[in-house]
């Protein structure tokens, strides 16, 4: 634990730092952590109190941006009573880099009378006149924090946790399986590229991490979710993921894992899914049709008005057609259906493909009837 004799004379003479300005206001400012871990959360604690009773004072005041810290202002209390202003801002600040930093300060000193208060109010509720101010940019000492160095490899900052959701063990070839991984914690909210490397032995689908995070003088609490799915025609065991993270609170380094889990598939039976007649016989050459020429106009008109009839009709509870099509019927599901076209070989289903995964792994939505049709016009 951090009890050092440097640090808490550091930090006696942080807390008791007050700048008085031409005694018409002081400035205070405290922190809680001087000698911080590079993204430890430091809180900053801001008062502005006027002291000059005789004139009417007003703040603006914030942090300056800066690439070694980023910062969130979480808590405000202001009292603009007239000659008696105080102002309170709260900040939770995340510095980003290791050795000594400046915090800097942005102050508008803004000074008016009761005149000129009472002149910008003269107005009704749709013609508020202007408030006339006398400013001034006042130059505060920067804030410095000496930040130290996080262990070698350390990705995670503050006291997480690491869970996962394996949808199933066993699938058939092709079936998306729901994985999801949360990272739950109080910290600095990291987003990780990638949890696992680029090369894996399956197919991963990821989808944008779903953040929900809140900001208090406890510093930062999010929950972070990692939605993917695996798909493989083969039996394949998930890479394990560990995460490298420091508590700086407990200056303890620790180890986040996710164990690799075997998926057991089943090969799909090409023969279900598709007849193994592919194609009807050659035909042979048979020159007997020049004497039933007559005839087989007659049964082409008969059928062409025959169709013509039926369309209003429903179709039959068997139809005809190429083989696959009763299978693309008979799909209860989009999940099935794309198992079901992922089987075929070729492009033929691709544009069909794309659509579904977008809608079962994406935010685009389609019909399960639209997809049917789409499907089955590529066998035309």
């Amino acid at each position: 634990m951090k009890n050092s004799l440097g640090s808490t004379l550091a930090y006696i003479i942080m807390l008791t730092l007050s700048l008085l300005h031409g005694e018409d206001f002081t400035f205070l400012r405290q922190v809680d952590t001087p000698d911080p871990y590079v993204k430890e959360g430091v809180l900053l604690f801001i008062d502005l109190n006027q002291t000059n009773p005789d004139i009417v004072l007003l703040f603006d005041f914030d942090l300056k941006a800066s690439s070694d810290y980023v910062f969130r202002r979480i808590d405000s209390k202001e009292s603009d009573s007239y000659h008696n202003a105080k102002v309170h801002y709260l900040y939770l600040i995340y510095p980003l880099k290791a050795g000594d930093i400046d915090i800097d300060f942005r102050l508008t000193k803004r000074v008016t009378n009761d005149e000129s208060v009472a002149y910008s109010f003269s107005g009704d509720r749709d013609n508020v006149k202007g408030l006339v101010t006398k400013d001034s940019n006042i130059t505060l000492p920067p804030l410095k924090l000496h930040v130290k160095p996080l262990p070698k490899g350390t990705t995670l900052v503050g006291d997480f946790t690491l869970t996962y959701a394996l949808q199933k063990k066993e699938a058939v070839a092709y079936e998306p399986i729901s994985f999801r991984v949360t990272l739950k914690g109080r910290g600095y909210p990291s987003l990780l590229a990638s949890l696992f490397p680029k090369k894996v032995p399956f197919t991963l689908f990821t989808e944008k991490p779903i953040v929900q995070k809140s900001h208090s003088k406890r510093g930062t609490f999010s929950t972070i979710v990692y939605p993917m799915a695996l798909s493989s025609d083969r039996n394949f065991t998930t890479l394990p993921i560990t995460i490298h993270a420091f508590d700086p609170k407990k200056e303890r380094a620790y180890t986040l894992k996710v164990p690799p889990e075997t998926i057991h598939i089943k090969p799909i039976d090409v023969n279900a899914l598709v007849d193994k007649v592919d194609t009807p016989p050659p035909l042979h050459t048979n020159w007997q049709w020049l004497g039933s020429v007559l005839g087989y106009l007659l049964a082409f008109v008969s059928g062409f008005a025959t169709a013509w009839f039926l369309k209003w009709h429903k179709r039959a509870a068997l139809p005809s057609g190429h083989p696959l099509e009763v299978k693309i019927d008979n799909a209860q599901d989009k999940k099935a259906l794309l198992q079901l076209l992922l089987a075929q070989q070729g492009p033929r289903f691709s544009t069909v493909i794309e659509k579904l995964e977008r809608d079962l792994y994406g935010k685009e939505r389609y019909t399960l009837t639209s997809l049917k049709k789409e499907a089955k016009e590529q066998l035309q």
